[in-house]
């Protein structure tokens, strides 16, 4: 069974930048597609971006977060990590990530979930 964790959230000002990390184990990844999502209070969870694990499908995002934020992955390690640059009120949220053998940009699609970071985004 796959399992993801994720790190690297916490109490940061406006302007600064947080990495986000979500540690994989249990089985392969070769099959599977990468996802980070974001849940802000009172909102519905919102992607932010995905990848398939190998291959070259490029990363989709959000229009939100498309050229602020970059997904990326170490093989190695079977990390994916989510830097958070420039953060502002509005970034903050709980992301979390996401695994599964098929792309979708709607959360209830992903049937593989980290428990989530936090991120709060105050002066």
């Amino acid at each position: 069974q796959l399992q993801l964790v994720e790190s690297g959230g916490g109490l940061v000002q406006p302007g600064d930048s947080l990495k986000l990390s979500c540690t994989v184990s249990g089985r392969t990844l070769s099959s599977y597609y990468m996802a980070w999502f974001r849940q802000a209070p009172g909102k519905a969870r919102e992607f932010v971006s995905a990848f398939p694990w190998t291959g070259i499908t490029s990363t989709s995002y959000a229009d939100s977060v498309k050229g602020r934020f970059v997904m990326t992955r170490d093989y190695v390690k079977s990390e994916v990590y989510l830097p958070l640059s420039s953060l502002q009120v509005e970034n903050a949220a709980v992301y979390s990530c996401a695994a599964d053998l098929k792309f979708s940009n709607g959360s209830s699609a992903w049937r593989i979930w980290g428990q989530g970071t936090q991120v709060t985004v105050s002066s």
